[in-house]
């Protein structure tokens, strides 16, 4: 089994190249989606949440207001250091159960936003940094996912520098350019993954 942490900047287009990946045969493991499970309504987690920072956070349905909680956080780095020792506990244990089962030649895709952040790139055998363009990252968060200029630079602004996230990197895929060039570059990866997760059986 070969370990990939996958990683990069809000806005650099990670999604993109994990569903990429998972096209070629990875097995996903993404961090975000398990950090949603981990507090959907009925879990301690978000009787947690709840109790760290109030019933404010909930939305009509009882589920958790991300954005309302997100509002919070980013704002604030205690409150988000607060948030982060309730979820990422969760969230690496149910990492750790999806990895165990995954076969034994698999390359394992941990896609991670805050791998950089929270120093976990030595809990893999290979770390892939997506990087784009910080004004790239801007104009996408504004222009496809509707934030505020100043939400988004917010958002920016709470995660590792792009050097940072470049200095943890054993490959580097740059997504300041058309799909297609970002395809072929992946099939590059792809290949890199495929070979090294042979020679580590």
């Amino acid at each position: 089994m070969l370990k990939v942490g996958l990683t990069g900047g809000i806005g650099a287009g990670k999604s993109e190249v994990s569903r990429l990946l998972v096209e070629h045969g990875a097995v996903l493991i993404d961090a975000d989606r398990i950090a949603r499970e981990v507090v959907a309504p009925g879990t301690p987690g978000l009787a947690a949440v709840v109790e760290a920072f109030g019933e404010d956070v909930l939305a009509a349905d009882g589920s958790l207001d991300r954005p309302k909680l997100g509002s919070i956080v980013f704002a604030d780095a205690e409150r988000l250091a607060v948030l982060n020792s309730i979820v990422h506990p969760l969230v690496g244990a149910r990492s750790r159960e999806l990895e165990q089962a995954a076969a034994p030649d698999a390359v394992v895709v941990h896609d991670v936003p805050l791998l950089t952040e929270n120093g976990l790139a030595p809990l893999y055998d290979l770390v892939v940094v997506v990087d784009a363009d910080p004004a790239t990252q801007l104009d996408r968060l504004v222009r496809l996912r509707g934030m505020t200029e100043e939400d988004a630079r917010a958002r920016m602004a709470a995660q590792a520098t792009r050097e940072q996230r470049r200095a943890i990197a054993d490959v580097v895929i740059d997504n300041d350019v058309p799909l297609e060039e970002l395809r072929r570059r992946v099939d590059e990866v792809w290949a890199e993954l495929l070979r090294r997760a042979r020679t580590s059986v």
